[in-house]
């Protein structure tokens, strides 16, 4: 080490992932990256939280097809835990309602599986540094999608089991989840939903998720 230069402290990962070969090949790959040191591995959400919890990790890798609370829902309950945190998405779902969710809920990155090893470093880097990355397909997505006109809405316009739904909603979560969830049936989900479209001016559920990022609903 160069004398009076101080050396930079790894920063911390924790990986989210319920593919052993997938979890395997990144802890292969981060091993030999001296800027990053691994504290933990898991494989299901509910687990992500509580170790996450109580190691504090500078970033975090997370899968969004978790077998138990899907990876976008851990997400947010982690960025309310640790605020200064990074999460980087890396999976495989590229549906826009699930990319907007995720980058509404606060995550720093969205990166597809099956990307380069070169890539992926410098979408793990590019967080790690404090900027945003964005998987170039994703990117197109959200451009096309903060492009067309929405209506700003407020919060009053609402009422509090809308507002439920329409976060769930942004998380990507079918009718029939969000009913299993509330505990209500499909069809009353429908009608909440078709009053949120109502108020929202829209009949599509991903610019719904826009409007509802853009206005603070979620």
């Amino acid at each position: 080490m160069i004398a009076g230069v101080k050396a930079t402290k790894p920063s911390t990962i924790l990986i989210v992932e319920d593919d052993p070969m997938m979890q395997l090949g990144l802890s292969r790959l981060l091993a030999t990256e001296p800027q990053f040191t691994i504290v933990g591995q898991v494989e299901d959400g509910n687990s992500a939280i509580d170790v996450a919890s109580k190691l504090k990790p500078d970033i975090i890798l997370m899968d969004i097809g978790l077998p138990d609370i899907d990876g976008i829902a851990v997400a947010s309950q982690i960025k309310t835990l640790l605020p200064h945190t990074r999460i980087l998405m890396l999976t495989s779902h590229t549906s826009d309602t699930e990319v907007l969710a995720s980058l509404s809920c606060g995550t720093e990155g969205y990166c597809i599986k099956g990307t380069s090893t070169e890539q992926l470093l410098t979408a793990i880097n590019a967080v790690r540094e404090g900027s945003t990355y964005l998987d170039a397909k994703i990117a197109n997505c959200v451009i096309q999608n903060l492009r067309k006109p929405t209506t700003n809405c407020e919060k009053s316009l609402f009422t509090a089991r809308e507002l439920t739904v329409l976060k769930l909603m942004a998380e990507g979560k079918s009718n029939k989840d969000i009913g299993y969830q509330l505990h209500l049936s499909p069809n009353t989900i429908k009608g909440y939903i078709k009053a949120i479209f109502n108020k929202m001016e829209t009949n599509d559920r991903v610019q719904a998720a826009v409007i509802a990022l853009r206005s603070g609903l979620v």
